[in-house]
C-alpha cells in the first residue's frame, strides 16, 4: 500500500487532489471509499469499490439496521439513538434538558427523577456507555454524564427513558465516564475534571495547596449512589476499565494543577492514574476513609505523600497532556492518547499487579509501546483483529495501526506498524468501532465524530453543523461511506448489535417509572384504568382522566384562579405507536403519554378564562378533534 507521503512525492497530495478536482460531497465519499493511502485505481475498479461500500451501508425502506448507535447530545443534554449503518436518527432521549415533545423536565415523573438538579436548564453530555455482563453488552442500562452540572444519569434501555439521576458531591465537572466490564457493571467510573479547594467555601483560591484536588468517583450502578471517591494528584480527563474488574485508569492533562494554558502545558509528561478497585473497596469496608462536608460518601486518599505511593493508585508518566484512555478488546492494554504528543502509550495491564506489589519500581516499565502516529491523537478504537484506529485532530485523519507491530518497533525491530491514514472532515474527536468496548469487537463499522464540517454541507449561517462520518473497516482498507450533519457537538457514541437491546413496544402497567403517580391515585381512591374524576383538596386540584384515540375521558373541568392543578392521564390504547399528548394552551405545559403509560403534570391556573387542551401527538384521523376545556374562575 502506498502511503500519503509517497503520493505527495508523486505530485498528487490529498489536499491538492481535492482542490484540483473540485470535489462535490459525493466525489469526496468516492475518494474516501478507496482510501487516500491507496495507489491510483482504474475507473472500473474505482466504481466497483464505491458500489461495494454503498451497498454495505444502504438500508432499504422496510429493512432494519444491524446496530443501535447511542450518541451523546452534547450541549443539548440529551442522548440520540441512530441506526447503523444507515445513520438514520431514530429517537432522542431527553436527559439533562427540557423537552416539550415528551414533557421531560415538565412532567412530575421526570422532575422527580431529576431531583434538585431540575433547576438547571442546561446540560453537557459527553460519554454514553452501555452496561455489561462478562465483558459483553447486556442491554440493561446506558449511562451518560453531564460535565456542566456534575451529574451522571442512567437510561433504561427497555423504555429508552432516563430513570435515575445523580449529582456527584465534592467535585466539579464530571467528564470521563466508563463502566466496570467484569463480572458485570457493578460500578460506573466517573472522572471529576477540575481541581477545587476543600472545603470550597469561598475562603480558598490556591490550587497548589494540599487541600486542593479533584477525585475519581465510583458509583453503584444499581443504587445510583456514590460508593466511594478517591483523591488524586493533578486532574482527571478520560477513563476506562480492564476485563478483570480489578483496574480502572484515567488520563491526567494537568499534573501541574495549573489554572492557565501555559501552566497546564509546562510538563513534558503528565500521567495515567491506575486505580486498584479491590484495594479501595477493602479500605472502605474497614472504615479507613474520611468524609467531606455534609456528604456521607467515603473518601480515600490516592495521592502520593512524601514521595510514597498510595496503596490505591499508581501514576504512569506519559507524554503530553494526554486525552483519551481506551482498553483494547483483548484486555491487554490501556492506551493513552497523547494530544500534544504525536504518540499513544500502550500500558500493559498484566504488569500492573507487579507495579502495585513493588516488583516494578519504575512505572514506565509497564509501557509496552509508544508508537508515533501523527499530530493530535485524541481517541483510539479497535477492530478485534489486532488493529487500532486513532483520531488525529490536527491532521484531520484517522490512522489505522497494528498493535503487535507497534510493540516490535518499540523493542527495536524495523517494523512498519501504520497500515493506513484516511482523511476525515474535519478535526475528529471521538471515534467508535462496532462493539469495540467489549470482547465482541467485530471490526465492521467505525464512526468518527468530527468537530467541524466547514464545506461539507449547505451553509446554515455562522453556526455550522458538525459531521459524523461512517467508515467501513471490514476489509484491509478503511472506506468512507457516509457524511452526517449533526448539531451541538455530539461528543461520543457507542454501537451495540440490535439483538443486544430489548426495547418494549408498549408500557407495562406495573412499570416503576410512574409508580409514584399510581400510588398517589390509590390514595385518592382512583383506579387509573377506568376512572375519570376530579379530586379537590383545598387549592389543589387533581384531574384524573383516561385517553383512547381520539378522546380524553374528561373533556371539561373547572378550577379557581391560583389553584395548583395536576392532570393525570392514562393511555388505554394497546396498539404500539399510538402515543397521545396533552398540551394546555398558554400554560407552558405539554407531555407524551404512550400506550399503557400514566403521566402527570402540575401547573398553576393563574389566568381566569377558558383554556383549551389538546392532544399534541398525532394519534388518529380525528386527532384534531381530541380536545378539552379548562375553565379558570376568578378568585
Amino acid at each position: 500500500m502506498t502511503s500519503n507521503k509517497d503520493n505527495d512525492k508523486q505530485g498528487m497530495s490529498r489536499r491538492s487532489f481535492l482542490g484540483a478536482t473540485a470535489m462535490t460531497g459525493a466525489g469526496a465519499a468516492v475518494l474516501g471509499a478507496v482510501g487516500i493511502g491507496s495507489t491510483v485505481m482504474s475507473k472500473e475498479s474505482w466504481a466497483a469499490a464505491v458500489k461495494d461500500a454503498k451497498q454495505k451501508a444502504h438500508v432499504a425502506p422496510g429493512e432494519l439496521d444491524e446496530y443501535y448507535g447511542f450518541w451523546s447530545g452534547g450541549h443539548q443534554g440529551e442522548v440520540r439513538v441512530l441506526g447503523i449503518p444507515s445513520m438514520r436518527e431514530l429517537m432522542r432521549i431527553p436527559v439533562f434538558n427540557i423537552d416539550s415533545a415528551t414533557g421531560w423536565g415538565i412532567t412530575n415523573e421526570s422532575k422527580a427523577i431529576m431531583g434538585e438538579s431540575a433547576k438547571f436548564l442546561n446540560g453537557d453530555c459527553h460519554h454514553p456507555h452501555i452496561s455489561m455482563t462478562d465483558g459483553q453488552y447486556d442491554g440493561k442500562y446506558l449511562f451518560i454524564n453531564d460535565k456542566a452540572n456534575s451529574r451522571v444519569a442512567r437510561i433504561r434501555l427497555d423504555i429508552m427513558k432516563c430513570d435515575k439521576m445523580l449529582t456527584v458531591p465534592n467535585v466539579q465537572a464530571i467528564h470521563g465516564l466508563r463502566l466496570q466490564k467484569m463480572p458485570h457493571t457493578k460500578y460506573v467510573f466517573a472522572n471529576a475534571e477540575f481541581v477545587i479547594p476543600h472545603p470550597n467555601d469561598g475562603k480558598h483560591f490556591d490550587l497548589q495547596a494540599d487541600y486542593s484536588y479533584t477525585m475519581f468517583n465510583v458509583i453503584d450502578a444499581e443504587k445510583m449512589e456514590v460508593a466511594f471517591q478517591v483523591m488524586v494528584d493533578g486532574n482527571l480527563d478520560n477513563c476506562d476499565a480492564d476485563y478483570s474488574g480489578k483496574y480502572a485508569a484515567s488520563t491526567c492533562y494537568n499534573s501541574e494543577k495549573a489554572y492557565d494554558l501555559g501552566g497546564m502545558m509546562r510538563n513534558e509528561r503528565d500521567w495515567v492514574v491506575v486505580f486498584n478497585i479491590p484495594a479501595i473497596e477493602k479500605a472502605v469496608k474497614a472504615g479507613k476513609f474520611v468524609t467531606l462536608g455534609d456528604s456521607k460518601v467515603p473518601v480515600v486518599d490516592g495521592r502520593k505523600k512524601d514521595g510514597k505511593d498510595s496503596p490505591f493508585t499508581r501514576y504512569v508518566p506519559v507524554p503530553k497532556n494526554p486525552h483519551g484512555l481506551n482498553t483494547s478488546p483483548d484486555g491487554k492494554f490501556f492506551i493513552a492518547n497523547g494530544k500534544l504528543s504525536p504518540t499513544v502509550t500502550m500500558i500493559a495491564i498484566d504488569k500492573l499487579d507487579d507495579l502495585f506489589a513493588g516488583k516494578i519500581s519504575d512505572p514506565r516499565d509497564t509501557v509496552a509501546a509508544e508508537p508515533e502516529l501523527g499530530l493530535g491523537p485524541l481517541h483510539t478504537t479497535f477492530d478485534g483483529r489486532g488493529n487500532a484506529y486513532t483520531t488525529l485532530f490536527i491532521d484531520s485523519q484517522v490512522v489505522k495501526w497494528n498493535m503487535a507491530d507497534a510493540i516490535k518497533a518499540y523493542q527495536g525491530q524495523n517494523v512498519s506498524y501504520i497500515r493506513q491514514k484516511l482523511d476525515v472532515q474535519y478535526q475528529p474527536g471521538h471515534n467508535h468501532a462496532s462493539l469495540t468496548e467489549t470482547r465482541d469487537a467485530d471490526g465492521k463499522w467505525l464512526v468518527v465524530l468530527c468537530k467541524f464540517s466547514k464545506d461539507r454541507f449547505l451553509l446554515t449561517g455562522p453556526l455550522h453543523p458538525e459531521n459524523d462520518q461512517l467508515i467501513d473497516i471490514s476489509g484491509e482498507e478503511m472506506k468512507l461511506v457516509h457524511d452526517g450533519p449533526t448539531y451541538a457537538e455530539p461528543h461520543d457514541c457507542i454501537l451495540a448489535r440490535r439483538d443486544q437491546i430489548h426495547p418494549r413496544k408498549i408500557w407495562d402497567r406495573n412499570d416503576p417509572f410512574f409508580a409514584p403517580t399510581v400510588e398517589m391515585a390509590k390514595k385518592d381512591g382512583i383506579k387509573l384504568e377506568t376512572d375519570n374524576k376530579v379530586i379537590r383538596d383545598g387549592n389543589k386540584v387533581r384531574v384524573y382522566m383516561t385517553s383512547v384515540a381520539p378522546t380524553y375521558g374528561i373533556t371539561e373541568f373547572k378550577v379557581k384562579q391560583g389553584d395548583e392543578v395536576t392532570v393525570v392521564i392514562t393511555n388505554l390504547d394497546q396498539i404500539e405507536d399510538v402515543s397521545h399528548g396533552f398540551c394546555m394552551t398558554n400554560h407552558g405545559v405539554s407531555m407524551e403519554i404512550s400506550p399503557q403509560q400514566t403521566a402527570s403534570v402540575t401547573f398553576v391556573a393563574d389566568k381566569p378564562g377558558m383554556h383549551w387542551y389538546y392532544c399534541n401527538w398525532f394519534c388518529h384521523a380525528l386527532h384534531m378533534e381530541m380536545v378539552g376545556r379548562m375553565l379558570v374562575e376568578p378568585a
